[in-house]
């Protein structure tokens, strides 16, 4: 498997120093620590976990959207990278995710796939990129554990190219009253458990974050997101 090192590494000397300083941030902001720690205890385990999901629609939906990207790639949240082996021979991967244990799981299965990807420690919530950078911004089920979410969707409208895209798989809160109030009661026990809440809003989030969402895919608590930059909420 070759190496991609692509533009957007920021560790040359000619960097700015704005994103430098995003660099170091990212290092630093605490408020993913918890996050990390949770998925790297989960990590030996988390395909284990996720087949069940995936026996039940879980791998079509993934496929729908990641299948999707195009040009310069950045995968947020890339666990254990189940979607390295979805994205077009075309595309040009950088993959992040807060736990390190997540990254060897996804840097081994790259191996096994002898799929070119560029794999950092990095949280969204301060992503160490350029702004407008990529063609394309990926994510699968990663804002039900961001610990500030519209921080991080605000991070992929930064770095999404103007003409890109944001494509996600999420799940949501349900639109039923009954089900919604089952599941606020038991978001802080899968939030302690799973590092996982599962009464978000997504698309509102989405769209506070300067998206405007072009296609939503509804199914159950699932959504299929794909969202552009709205140009006069840049950044």
């Amino acid at each position: 498997m070759h190496d991609t090192r692509t533009r957007h590494m920021l560790d040359a000397e000619d960097v700015p120093d704005m994103v430098r300083d995003r660099v170091e941030a990212s290092r630093d902001d605490g408020s993913s620590a918890g996050v990390a720690e949770a998925y790297d205890r989960l990590a030996p385990f988390y395909d284990w976990l996720q087949a069940p999901v995936d026996v039940l629609g879980g791998s079509k939906r993934r496929a729908r959207i990641i299948r999707g990207a195009v040009g310069d790639v950045l995968e947020i949240g890339v666990g254990t990278g189940l979607s390295l082996g979805l994205y077009a021979s075309s595309v040009r991967l950088m993959a992040i995710d807060v736990s390190a244990g997540m990254l060897e799981r996804t840097r081994a299965r790259a191996a096994r796939l002898n799929r070119s990807v560029d794999v950092r420690l990095a949280s969204v919530e301060c992503l160490p990129f350029a702004s407008a950078s990529f063609d394309t911004v990926t994510g699968t089920c990663v804002f039900s554990s961001v610990e500030h979410p519209l921080r991080g969707l605000q991070e992929a409208r930064r770095v999404v190219k103007p003409d890109g895209q944001l494509r996600l798989l999420e799940h949501v809160r349900p639109r039923r009253a009954v089900l919604a109030t089952v599941f606020d009661y038991l978001s802080p026990v899968t939030r302690r458990l799973l590092a996982t809440e599962i009464n978000r809003d997504i698309e509102g989030d989405v769209q506070a974050a300067g998206f405007e969402i072009l296609r939503v895919r509804r199914s159950g608590i699932w959504r299929e997101i794909v969202a552009r930059p709205v140009p006069d909420a840049r950044s």
